[in-house]
């Protein structure tokens, strides 16, 4: 044990004074602690960050919670979503889906504070991790879940590999649940992680099509609540408007709790894809489970974060720690 941890220390100084990697003893793996040696302050930084732009913008936590969901599900979670198209490669944020990602100015200054202190070490993968963490626990003073890290960044960015990747806001909930399965995700998964809805909000187009003339009939989606449903048609009106925006979760749209579920069993989940999580028996009793016990949310997202974290994630000599999150390394 003494002589693995001598070499440990050896090879972990050695690399950095020459290669500026991380350290080869976490390599291959995902920890809690994966940067107590090579930039101990990774962490407390991103946290700083964070804490001064959500005064400015209470919304950041939806943004960048949204932000790394939309990158673990395509290609894992490596940071592709962060990348600008390049020459003829359009990359992953310039996909439809992606078109109203925001807060990469945020990542972007995060990184460039750390760079400062432990260049070429903490990958951008895992400051996207720990900045929707911070983001979306900031109002309650203390981490809403741990984040496990190491993760590497990836190379390659490409607006085609959204298709089919991306949960669609007008899916079903057989599609829903065949995309989570394929990421490794259950059905607790799927209606934990769907959750998230609690905060943010939504342009008309990814719901107006419940609004006008669902059945060809001039009439809304029955699963909708009528009375919401023209509250929503004074909102959106027809066709649907690219730069009006919605409150995903009426009345609570900056408060990150169980109050989704909530308007669920109400028929007010805006999206088509939100209200297939009651057409499902086994989903349905998820919701009204989290529905009935605001303490049982919190630690059942941590749980489900977590694994949405460790998708497809590349670790040890894969992808590269990015010094730019924009562009790969040249």
């Amino acid at each position: 044990m003494k002589m693995r941890a001598g070499y440990c220390i050896f090879i972990l100084l050695v690399s950095l004074t020459l290669f500026g990697i991380v350290d080869v003893c976490n390599a291959g793996k995902l920890s809690y602690k994966f940067y107590k040696r090579t930039c101990p302050r990774a962490e407390q930084i991103v946290k700083e960050i964070i804490q001064n732009r959500t005064q400015s913008n209470p919304s950041l936590g939806a943004r960048l919670i949204r932000m790394q969901f939309h990158d673990c599900f395509v290609r894992g979670c490596d940071a592709s979503v962060l990348l600008d198209t390049v020459n003829n490669s359009t990359a992953e944020k310039e996909a439809i889906p992606n078109s109203s990602l925001s807060g990469f100015d945020v990542i972007d200054d995060i990184k460039t504070a750390i760079e400062r202190v432990c260049p070429k070490v903490v990958s951008c993968a895992d400051i996207l991790a720990l900045a929707a963490r911070d983001a979306v626990s900031a109002p309650f003073s203390k981490s809403l879940w741990d984040v496990q890290l190491g993760r590497r960044d990836g190379m390659v960015s490409l607006a085609t590999e959204t298709n089919g990747n991306l949960p669609s806001p007008f899916a079903n909930f057989t599609s829903l649940i065949q995309l989570f399965n394929r990421k490794g995700l259950n059905v607790n998964d799927l209606v934990v992680l769907s959750g998230a809805h609690t905060i943010g909000v939504a342009h008309c187009a990814t719901f107006s099509s419940r609004l006008y003339n669902f059945t060809g009939k001039g009439d809304a989606d029955p699963s909708l609540d009528p009375t919401y449903a023209e509250a929503l048609r004074k909102q959106c009106p027809n066709p649907a408007s690219p730069t009006i925006t919605v409150e995903m979760d009426p009345t609570s749209s900056l408060t990150f709790d169980n109050h989704y579920y909530d308007i669920l069993l109400q028929k007010k989940g805006l999206f088509g894809s939100d209200a297939a999580l009651l057409t499902n028996r086994n989903s349905s009793k998820i919701v009204t489970r989290l529905q009935r016990s605001r303490s049982s949310f919190f630690p059942a997202f941590a749980k489900s974060v977590k694994k949405m974290g460790a998708i497809e994630v590349l670790t040890g000599n894969a992808g590269e720690v990015r010094q730019n999150c924009r562009v790969v390394n040249p």
